[in-house]
């Protein structure tokens, strides 16, 4: 089996490297496919032809995190591949693993919408101070986010679902959103259809985050909320992610590239690990993926095998090694 591995830069190929590591060792355990990986540079945002057909042929990526320049340069990486691949769904599972401040358990997903509003960066320069984006929204792309959060419910037999909106002041577009998703809802009897405002669910999951279980909303309140709900379980270096499109899928972490810290064996891989597992869940290999989540969860159980973000001693590659160890 090819699967293409983005490497990322910044902490990228660390990280990165780390999840290839474990999702090989979990194959060769609990598996009898092999992974025959294509494996990928980017410098300086330049993707190449080769990398294309790769994904083109495989169908399925994981990718490390790649740095975006802020306010100049180059278009994110991320969206520009989610954009070309029509990769519609970005699914962000947050999941508390570690001790935290809340007691209560926090187990939710957040069903982002990928492909548009104000994420499809159309920019106006009316002139050098008023600049205008524009929010796409089309019932097209609403309506599809909708059926895969719904589906995933009935997968899982959840109750109901949230969507995340603010249709009392974006009447037009976040209006489309809400009207796209209640008509999917009404083909889903058994799941009941929650609706929330974007600040307000921002309140709400800080105060009680256990009430939430699917969440479905758009592309920016999407990236907002998935931090934040990372941070309830202990930061981004906890949190992965999926971007699934009609026939391809490319997995990677939430967290960006840290090139403060690059190069010097701190990372923590457990983001990318993690979307490894989803990546795997994905291919059906169910065995190896709980596998490697089971191997995580016993590794983060004690303070001193977790890496020094999360008040540990261990790096990046000590970190891989004891999850390899556990599996």
């Amino acid at each position: 089996m090819k699967i293409t591995l983005i490497k990322g830069d910044g902490i990228g190929p660390e990280v990165s490297g780390s999840a290839k590591a474990i999702i090989d060792a979990a194959l060769d355990l609990y598996s009898d496919i092999k992974i025959d990986w294509e494996i990928f540079d980017i410098v300086d945002g330049q993707l190449s032809d080769a990398l294309f057909k790769s994904l083109e042929a495989n169908k399925v990526a994981i990718k490390g995190p790649i740095t975006t320049p802020i306010g100049f340069g180059f278009k994110s990486i991320n969206v520009f591949l989610r954009q070309k691949y029509n990769l519609y769904a970005n699914v962000r599972p947050i999941k508390k693993i570690i001790p935290t401040r809340y007691d209560e358990p926090i187990d939710l997903v957040i069903f982002r919408e990928n492909t548009e509003g104000l994420y499809a960066g159309i920019e106006h320069v009316i002139s050098e101070d008023h600049i205008v984006a524009e929010k796409v929204t089309t019932r097209k792309a609403s309506t599809k986010i909708a059926v895969s959060a719904f589906e995933h419910a009935l997968k899982i037999n959840a109750s109901s679902i949230t969507v995340v909106h603010k249709a009392n002041i974006l009447k037009q577009c976040d209006g489309l959103f809400l009207e796209s998703v209640r008509a999917v809802a009404k083909k889903y009897p058994t799941v009941a259809l929650k609706e929330m405002i974007v600040d307000n669910t921002a309140m709400q999951m800080v105060m009680k985050p256990s009430q939430f279980g699917i969440l479905v909303t758009t592309n920016l309140y999407g990236d907002i909320l998935s931090d934040l709900a990372a941070g309830l379980i202990g930061g981004l270096g906890l949190a992965p992610s999926a971007n699934i499109g009609e026939d391809m899928a490319i997995f990677e972490p939430v967290h960006g590239s840290a090139p403060d810290i690059a190069g010097q064996n701190l990372a923590n891989p457990t983001a990318c690990i993690l979307s490894g597992v989803l990546m795997l869940e994905h291919l059906g290999q169910m065995k190896a993926a709980d596998a490697i989540t089971k191997a995580i969860t016993a590794v983060l159980d004690h303070v001193d095998t977790r890496t020094k973000d999360l008040g540990g001693t261990l790096t990046t590659s000590e970190f891989t090694d004891a999850v390899i160890k556990k599996l």
